[in-house]
């Protein structure tokens, strides 16, 4: 049976409750050592600590790893809203602050890069000369878990998963389009996905977002894409098209001025129409400084001012409600 509460939480500290999100998610100790860089008897020895403290097993131990119990379950609903708490008492404290200093790092995907960097950084030169941004662009998975081992502060990223050690907002709800070279005719009339079977397509190896998303497209419509070159760069995926090696499925907004320049066509693709959802992640185990939170805010400022003017298709989500209900969501 559970001990008191209150007499429990005494005893409880913050470190322990960081440590049960990670390993509840990860379903290992070990692994939660190696993404959080503590040694795994530590881990093990808070782990123990907590159920001590709590008299119950927070875990089932097998030879694969651990399975939380449902109390635990019930506790780890209760360690996120502690940590929500926490980072709610940060931001009270730091709301008045009006000038940042030192260094934001910020991971995004190549494709988010191509589209805010820019107005990212200078956004935050204008308002905030002194606080330094440190950017980096890989695939979704490997920039979240660069968040979850702290290795930057905020991400820009797609689709997702709710966990215990992310905090979700949404910016949209993205619309990818057939991106194929210039000199079509008609080149914004919307094509089925039914029609790119037998087309030559450019589009990244397996295991990337994008392609994965085109597959299960492919799929719902009935249809075996013919992909004649995988090129996982960006800039690579974009010279091939316009060499008319082949048409590929990309976001607007980073082809915009090369559509709006002729030297690309970009039309929408129906039935299914391919789409992805855009985000900004944060920890929800560790502390956001108010200089991260700027940088997902002025993120969801620029992503609705490009939609607004077309240059972002998809539809834009109303961030602040939809930062709640995260938050509600992972708790749950």
């Amino acid at each position: 049976m559970l001990q008191d509460p209150a007499a429990a939480w005494i005893a409880m500290d913050i470190a322990q409750l960081r440590t049960l999100i990670h390993v509840a998610e990860l379903g290992s100790v070990s692994k939660a050592a190696d993404r959080l860089n503590i040694a795994q008897p530590a881990l093990s020895r808070q782990i123990r600590q907590l159920e001590q403290e709590l008299g119950t097993d927070l875990f089932e131990r097998h030879g694969r790893g651990m399975v939380i119990t449902e109390t635990g379950r019930a506790v780890l609903v209760h360690a996120s809203r502690v940590m929500a708490e926490m980072e709610a008492i940060r931001d009270t404290v730091a709301s008045g602050r009006t000038s940042f200093r030192g260094t934001v790092s910020v991971g995004t995907t190549p494709t988010v890069a191509e589209i805010v960097t820019v107005p990212l950084v200078t956004a935050l030169r204008r308002t905030h000369p002194d606080l330094a941004v440190r950017l980096s662009a890989a695939y979704s998975g490997h920039i979240l878990d660069w968040l979850q081992r702290g290795q930057i502060d905020v991400a820009v990223s797609y689709n997702p998963r709710r966990l215990h050690t992310l905090r979700i907002v949404p910016i949209m709800i993205e619309t990818l389009l057939l991106v194929g070279p210039g000199g079509r005719e008609e080149p914004g009339a919307p094509v089925p996905f039914a029609g790119l079977a037998g087309m030559d397509l450019v589009l990244p190896s397996p295991g990337h977002m994008l392609r994965d998303i085109a597959h299960d497209c492919a799929r719902r419509a009935g249809i075996e894409l013919r992909v004649v070159v995988e090129a996982d760069s960006f800039q690579s995926l974009i010279n091939l098209v316009r060499a008319g090696i082949g048409a590929t499925v990309l976001p607007l907004a980073p082809v915009h001025a090369m559509v709006a320049a002729g030297d690309l066509t970009a039309a929408p693709l129906t039935d299914p129409s391919p789409t992805r959802e855009l985000v900004v992640a944060y920890p929800a185990d560790r502390p956001v400084s108010r200089a991260a939170r700027l940088v997902g805010e002025t993120v969801i400022g620029i992503a609705a001012d490009l939609a607004a003017r077309g240059v972002w298709m998809g539809q834009v989500l109303d961030a602040s409600r939809a930062a709640h209900a995260s938050g509600r969501d992972a708790r749950a």
